[in-house]
């Protein structure tokens, strides 16, 4: 008899622009007694004009979220520990940023009620307790972290999720009005972390359905945007933000690919963030997705986007077999890309080839 996946979604979500002006509404019921909230904000926002929009009420705290590099297990622990200590328990935490300060404000609401480390949690569904009250509001659009059940982390020894049904947010705001002033490059590296998720979901063994229906028009916003479009309007923010959230859904009742599991590898040991990364190895996969890598190259030049080359140039075996083992240790990944029989195609040799080039 088939297994059905019978998977948490994200529990409400507000969209439309200037919808943001609402957060102060709709954090209301969920502010018990003296618990603070907690707003995570992306240090790109540091003296900028959002701030002053943030409804701080009583002792809710802005903290920024360094996200130079992706978010790391001891980082999280870090402010865990220090929320705890400064304030024993807090109300929520409202995640503002691109995919890592969504990722780590998921991480410290989870960590804030189980034991531990957040490094003792990343696997599939090993979170016991419910975290405490989180939304995320995203600033970029891309990474689907806003409807995802992970909190990609990367610990003392594999980049891995946090993979569980507590992890979800329980309320999101998409406000397309907020990554209007984003950095041209990011804005693009983003876009193609939805474009490849989009590809490698709807090329997946896993596919069905219903990720196949949010992939389709995921990525057909995708197509229009980055390839139809001459100017970056609103339109395309608006439309980028739902491209986001559709892709999200897309790979949360399936799974990405081959592109995602390499550039884990690459974050893992050289810092490597995420979009920028699958933008390097989609550019070497036209054996696995050979008419998305040609589209995909066709948006980058259209867009004049520089992707970085020779990365891996100069790293020893040792690294080069650290990059191998976290690739590899994404099981579901490389099963939904190739088949059951992966570990017959993508030996460590073809794998080491694959980084040589990137």
């Amino acid at each position: 008899m088939a297994q059905f996946r019978n998977f948490k979604m994200v529990d409400y979500v507000v969209y439309g622009r200037g919808s943001f002006n609402q957060l102060d509404e709709i954090l209301a019921p969920h502010r018990k007694n003296e618990a603070p909230m907690i707003f995570l904000i992306d240090h790109f926002f540091e003296g900028k004009p959002l701030l002053n929009r943030v409804p701080l009420r009583g002792k809710d705290k802005i903290v920024f979220a360094d996200v130079t590099f992706e978010p790391k297990t001891k980082q999280v622990d870090a402010l865990v520990q220090q929320l705890k200590d400064e304030f024993g328990m807090i109300g929520g935490v409202i995640g503002i940023g691109g995919g890592s300060a969504m990722d780590m404000s998921k991480a410290v609401s989870l960590m804030m009620t189980n034991p531990g480390s957040s490094a003792d949690y990343q696997g599939w569904d090993l979170v016991k307790n419910p975290g405490v009250y989180k939304a995320g509001i995203p600033t970029l659009s891309g990474t689907g972290a806003e409807v995802s059940r992970t909190t990609v982390l990367t610990g003392p020894t594999r980049k891995l999720g946090m993979n569980s049904d507590f992890t979800p947010f329980d309320q999101i705001v998409l406000d397309p009005e907020l990554p209007k002033n984003a950095p041209v490059n990011q804005r693009f590296y983003t876009g193609m972390d939805c474009y490849i998720h989009c590809i490698e979901s709807l090329q997946g063994t896993y596919l069905n359905e219903f990720s196949k229906s949010y992939g389709e028009k995921a990525l057909q916003i995708c197509q229009h945007i980055f390839l139809e479009k001459d100017i970056w309007d609103d339109d395309c923010d608006n439309k980028l933000m739902m491209a986001s959230y559709a892709g999200g859904m897309s790979i949360a009742y399936s799974q990405v690919g081959v592109a995602h599991a390499v550039s884990y590898g690459l974050s893992y040991l050289l810092g490597t963030k995420h979009g920028i990364g699958n933008c390097i190895v989609m550019n070497h996969l036209h054996e696995y997705y050979p008419e998305g890598v040609d589209e995909f190259k066709r948006m980058v030049d259209k867009n004049k986007i520089e992707i970085p080359v020779g990365i891996c140039k100069g790293l020893t075996d040792e690294q080069f077999d650290i990059m191998i083992n976290v690739s590899l240790g994404m099981k579901p990944l490389w099963e939904n890309a190739l088949g059951p029989d992966w570990e017959k195609i993508i030996t460590r040799e073809k794998l080491r080839a694959l980084y040589e080039k990137l």
